[in-house]
């Protein structure tokens, strides 16, 4: 196997609320909701650094595509990672995503593998991390 993530979909509960979130309050950019003539088939894509793509797909939609039950999601099954170059990267993004409507989780605070890091939860309560490593900066 060639180990190669090139999407990650997060499950929401409200398509709209969730990309008024990571578009219009975290800035990234979209083509807005695509696949609506579709049963089961609207989602939003984002393009990430790196050639990775976040999409949002409706819950109800992930448990008719897969035949799982639909349950409630969770915060503590996995986290995002966000890494940026500085403390005061980190402090902005929990700014940005504060603002936005994120649920703060963790405020910023010296790491215990010499870094500065944060969590929120957006919308949906899926975990996210922002972190300054500075063995682990991100490509620039």
């Amino acid at each position: 196997m060639r180990p190669a993530i090139t999407m990650l979909t997060l499950g929401v509960d409200d398509l709209e609320r969730s990309l008024t979130f990571y578009r219009d309050g975290m800035g990234l950019k979209t083509d807005g909701i695509v696949g609506t003539e579709f049963e089961n088939g609207a989602v939003v894509f984002f393009d990430l650094e790196g050639g990775i793509k976040l999409a949002l797909w409706p819950r109800k939609s992930i448990a008719a595509d897969t035949g799982l039950p639909l349950r409630a999601g969770g915060t503590a099954a996995f986290t995002i990672g966000h890494n940026v170059y500085s403390r005061d990267e980190v402090n902005a993004v929990m700014d940005q995503a504060l603002a936005a409507g994120a649920r703060p989780v963790k405020a910023a605070a010296d790491t215990f593998y010499g870094g500065y890091a944060a969590y929120f939860t957006d919308p949906d309560g899926h975990l996210w991390e922002v972190a300054y490593n500075p063995g682990m900066l991100p490509a620039q």
